[in-house]
């Protein structure tokens, strides 16, 4: 499981140019069934995303072809975490 922190860079003035390119980017990744949860970080700082069901190097490459990282408008962090316990709702993770 991953979380993919996307902080706002250099160039987050240029977020409107590729606002269009980051949604399909993003629902791309759910429609693959490898992201989960995608929203903001707060207050108005950039976005995350809760991954799973992928390797570090696919995501990696997967955040890579996301407009707002190939322009600079974020910097991507991945943070993988392996999970050891889970409420009973989110048991799918922990396999």
């Amino acid at each position: 499981m991953f979380v993919v922190l996307l902080r706002f860079a250099a160039n987050k003035s240029q977020a409107t140019d590729h606002m269009a390119g980051h949604q399909e980017w993003i629902q791309q990744g759910l429609r693959d069934g490898v992201f989960l949860l995608i929203g903001g970080i707060q207050p108005g700082q950039g976005g995350a995303v809760l991954a799973h069901n992928t390797t570090f190097d696919d995501l990696q490459r997967r955040v890579a072809a996301d407009p707002f990282v190939a322009h600079e408008v974020v910097s991507a962090e991945i943070i993988e975490i392996a999970p050891n316990r889970t409420d009973p709702r989110l048991a799918f993770l922990a396999g």
